[in-house]
C-alpha cells in the first residue's frame, strides 16, 4: 500500500510536530518530503528526516526568499556536502513578486538557482522549483541545465510552460489551493495524471481572497487529492495510487516505504 504522499512540506516550521506527524500517519499518509529552505532549515530537516525514517524523506534547498549574496557560498557548501543524505535538492528557485525582488535581485536570484543546479546536475538529484512569477525564467534555467528530473511545486503559471514542462518530463504538484484558486486549478487540470504529485507546502496559511481557511499540516494532503480528482473528474483511489507511485519513482522511494 502505497498510500498518500506529501511531496512538500516544511516540516521545520510545524508546532507540535509529533502529534501532526502521529494524525498524518494515522490517516494514510505513508510518506513527506520535508522541504529545507536555508542552512538552519537544513538542518532541522536531516534531523526530522533522521528521527522519522520511513515516514519524513529529506530536500535541502535555498528559498529565493533567503538568498543573501554574503552567505552563498556556505549555503551552496553545506548543500553539497550533504547531497547524498537527501532525496532532493530544494526547496529552490525564482521569485519575481516585488517584496522577493527587493530582498534578492533576479541576478542573483539567478546565479543561485543555476549553482544549485549544478550541484543537483553533478549528483543526478531531483530538484523542488519554486517559480512565482517566473514561470519561464524557472524553467528555462532548469532545462539549460539539463536536469532529468524536477517538480514545479504550487505552479499557477501558464500554459504554454504547463506544456513544456510535461514535455520535459518534468512534474507538477497540487496543493490544497485546488480547491479555488483558479490558475493553480487550471494548471493542475492541464498536466496529465501520470505527471502530478500531490503536496501541502504545509504550514502555509491557505486563504479564499482576504477569508482565512486554515493553517496546512501534511494531513491536509487529502484536501489536495480530493480537489485534483475532482478537477480531473477520476476517482480519488486512481488519483492517490498514480501519484504516490509518481513520486515513489521521482524520489526513488521504493523500498522505503
Amino acid at each position: 500500500m502505497l498510500g498518500v504522499i506529501d511531496t512538500h512540506a516544511h516540516l521545520d516550521e510545524i508546532e507540535h510536530l509529533e502529534q501532526v506527524l502521529a494524525a498524518a500517519k494515522n490517516a494514510g499518509v505513508t510518506g513527506i518530503v520535508a522541504t529545507g529552505s536555508d542552512i538552519e532549515s537544513n538542518r532541522k530537516v536531516l534531523d526530522i528526516a533522521g528521527r522519522y525514517p520511513g515516514l519524513v524523506y529529506p530536500a535541502i534547498g535555498l528559498h529565493p526568499w533567503n538568498i543573501k549574496e554574503v552567505a552563498l557560498d556556505s549555503e551552496l557548501a553545506f548543500i553539497e556536502g550533504h547531497v547524498n543524505d537527501v532525496v532532493a535538492i530544494g526547496e529552490i528557485g525564482l521569485d519575481y513578486h516585488k517584496k522577493a525582488i527587493a530582498s534578492a535581485g533576479k541576478p542573483l536570484q539567478k546565479t543561485a538557482l543555476a549553482r544549485l543546479l549544478k550541484i543537483a546536475g553533478n549528483h543526478n538529484k531531483v530538484v523542488i522549483i519554486h517559480s512565482r512569477y517566473a514561470w519561464r525564467d524557472s524553467l528555462d534555467l532548469v532545462t539549460e541545465a539539463k536536469i532529468l528530473q524536477a517538480v514545479f511545486h504550487w505552479f499557477t503559471g501558464p500554459s504554454s510552460v504547463v506544456r513544456d514542462i510535461v514535455s520535459n518530463g518534468y512534474y507538477l504538484s497540487a496543493t490544497p489551493a485546488v480547491e479555488y484558486h483558479e490558475e493553480h486549478r487550471r494548471a493542475i487540470k492541464e498536466a496529465p495524471l501520470d505527471r502530478l504529485l500531490l503536496e501541502t507546502d504545509s504550514p502555509v496559511v491557505y486563504w479564499r481572497g482576504t477569508e482565512y481557511e486554515f493553517t496546512s499540516t501534511p494531513v491536509d494532503v487529502f484536501r489536495s487529492l480530493a480537489g485534483a480528482a475532482k478537477l480531473k473528474d477520476l476517482p480519488q483511489d486512481l488519483v492517490a495510487d498514480t501519484t504516490s507511485l509518481n513520486a515513489v519513482r521521482l524520489f526513488n522511494l521504493r523500498g522505503k516505504l
